[in-house]
């Protein structure tokens, strides 16, 4: 039995924000004002174990940094949207070009930005740490802050409702 109120079978993709989601909302710059983001090795383990999966997993995010869109690729995933503005007709197109329904999909977000997405997807989910508006929003609100957790905590529930976590020798290796 999950913690979260959805049915996790039917989850085919999700998709994630950056910025406030797998990274936090505070981080220090570069001496050229670039945000030098953190990632979160729990986080990628999850991912990496989402990939093998069997789960497809993708990014949609305003910011445009080729480093994050390279730390993603490491771990297994090619659909990788950087420097979106309006994220809904991204994540729309991308649902209609893979084949999911709404209730196949979930969406991470953390801010106002997030908003129109999380509507496009049957699992909305928030960072414990996410804007008010979008906490009310969403059907799931994680126990951990964005960058701390958010997406083992929704890839691991995901992962054991569907039988996969921790099932052969892939769960011991990235």
């Amino acid at each position: 039995m999950s913690k979260i109120n959805y049915d996790l079978n039917k989850i085919k993709a999700v998709v994630f924000d950056v910025d406030g989601v797998l990274s936090p909302t505070t981080v220090p710059l570069s001496a050229d004002g670039i945000p030098q983001r953190m990632a979160n090795l729990k986080d990628g383990y999850a991912m990496v174990q989402a990939v093998k999966g069997g789960l497809h997993l993708a990014i949609i995010s305003g910011g445009n940094d080729r480093r994050v869109e390279e730390r993603f690729k490491l771990i297994g995933m090619s659909d990788i949207f950087m420097n979106c503005k309006a994220k809904l007709p991204i994540l729309k197109d991308w649902m209609a070009r893979n084949g999911y329904a709404p209730e196949e999909v979930a969406y991470v977000g953390d801010d106002i930005p997030d908003l129109p997405p999380m509507s496009g997807v049957g699992l909305s989910v928030a960072p414990r740490d996410g804007a008010a508006e979008v906490k009310a929003a969403a059907v799931y609100v994680t126990t951990a802050d964005g960058g701390y957790g958010v997406a083992r905590e929704l890839l691991e529930e995901i992962l054991k409702v569907k039988g996969l976590w921790m099932v052969d020798t892939h769960a011991y290796g990235w």
